[in-house]
């Protein structure tokens, strides 16, 4: 080692080679992650320009809103290699605006730099901003809601208000654009739904020409359900009694609360529906006034009855008698060419006793009760035909006699 350091040709070509890494070094062109890096050496001096760097932007950013300031600049370095080299690579200067002193309005500012060497020539491109400074309000607005595809949504399904959770949204801007707002607005797809929509919408801010306005919307995305109820159709209940109440006990009446109820479903299914059948009360259990709360039989092919729970009110008393005296006898299904004799009874009339709770007992009149016989099915000749009594409901009646006799004639 000694032996070479003291020939003087392997020193020439050491400095040689070192000097060639010098000078590539000096010349190589890098590429940053903010963009390219050019550089130019003449002598010892050396150019870079970076793109790409970004602003910031010194302001009363609580009560300020500011328009105009570019994002990002490029700015190019000037000056000593050695200086310029670790400048451009590390990046720890800052490209300002700073308008911290200036009041409402629009201005042509400069646009600044700092921790930069005062041995490098620094250009900024652009070099000004024209910005400008409005007040920043917020301000509180309802959100409304337009819904697409209306007319997908099946015949006969009916759309209801919808409901925005929340209902209203604080937007934060510049006044002149909060002053500009004609409407906020979620927006709900509807095509072809048969049943309530509950979607997630983004809101949009909108001015009087339907221009979109980029503002600070919070909650930017609101929650929107719209009810859909399909085809309806209200219907009475019928309601079956099983059972008997004790003896000397009678029914003034059966009734529900409400009398009537209405079932959703497809149109087709739920138009031959006339009634809902299936509540049955058991008169074992009654022994007095009695309210039951019972669930509503939801009938094939509806998809829904409102309400889906009734109260089925059942009012008794004690049982009480009327008589109807000389009730006539009807002949039904009797032929235009035949008669009819009575021969017993004679007088083609009876007495009927009726059972009953009072209540429904003193509203009876003799016209409210039909007492018959049919006929169709008999010929010319005497026949005894069971008498038959149609009367007010929640009443039972006793007959002198069970059948009637009587003779057919032809004309």
């Amino acid at each position: 080692m000694d032996k070479l350091m003291n020939n003087h040709w392997f020193i020439k070509i050491f400095s040689l080679l070192l000097a060639i890494m010098l000078y590539m070094s000096a010349n190589i062109e890098k590429e940053t992650k903010s963009g390219v890096i050019t550089r130019n050496t003449v002598g010892q001096e050396d150019t870079e320009t970076l793109t790409n760097v970004p602003v910031v932007v010194y302001y009363d950013e609580e009560n300020l809103i500011v328009s105009g300031i570019p994002k990002y600049v490029n700015i190019t370095l000037q000056g000593p290699a050695s200086i310029v080299k670790p400048t451009a690579l590390q990046r720890d200067f800052e490209v300002y605006i700073d308008l911290t002193d200036l009041p409402l309005g629009t201005y042509t500012v400069p646009i600044k730099y700092k921790d930069i060497s005062d041995k490098l020539k620094v250009q900024i491109h652009p070099s000004t901003a024209r910005v400008t400074i409005q007040e920043k309000v917020s301000k509180n607005f309802s959100v409304g809601v337009d819904l697409i595809n209306k007319n997908k949504v099946p015949e006969g399904y009916v759309i209801e208000q919808p409901l925005v959770k929340p209902n209203s949204v604080t937007i934060t801007g510049a006044k002149q654009l909060i002053d500009s707002i004609s409407s906020v607005r979620a927006r709900i797809d509807l095509g072809g739904a048969t049943d309530t929509v509950t979607q997630e919408s983004r809101v949009t801010v909108y001015d009087s020409r339907g221009n979109v306005l980029n503002l600070d919307v919070q909650p930017s995305v609101v929650e929107v359900t719209v009810p859909i109820k399909s085809p309806s159709k209200t219907v009475p209940l019928k309601i079956n009694r099983t059972g008997s109440l004790r003896k000397g006990l009678s029914i003034v009446k059966i009734e529900t609360i409400p009398n009537q109820v209405t079932i959703f479903g497809e149109k087709e299914k739920i138009d031959s529906i006339e009634f809902i059948d299936g509540i049955t009360i058991n008169l074992d259990e009654i022994t007095k006034d009695t309210t039951l709360e019972m669930d509503v039989p939801l009938p094939k092919g509806v998809k829904s009855v409102d309400p889906a729970k009734v109260k089925v009110v059942v009012d008794v008393q004690e049982e009480k008698t009327k008589t109807l005296k000389e009730v006539p006898i009807h002949v039904i299904g009797l032929g235009d060419q035949y008669t009819v004799d009575f021969i017993d009874p004679q007088k083609g009339a009876m007495d009927i006793q009726l059972y009953g709770a009072p209540d429904v007992l003193d509203n009876i009149q003799p016209n409210d009760v039909k007492l018959y016989i049919d006929v169709s099915d008999l010929g010319v000749g005497e026949h005894e035909v069971k008498a038959e009594l149609n009367g007010p409901q929640n009443i039972k009646w006793e007959l002198p006699k069970k059948s009637v006799k009587i003779k057919i004639n032809e004309r």
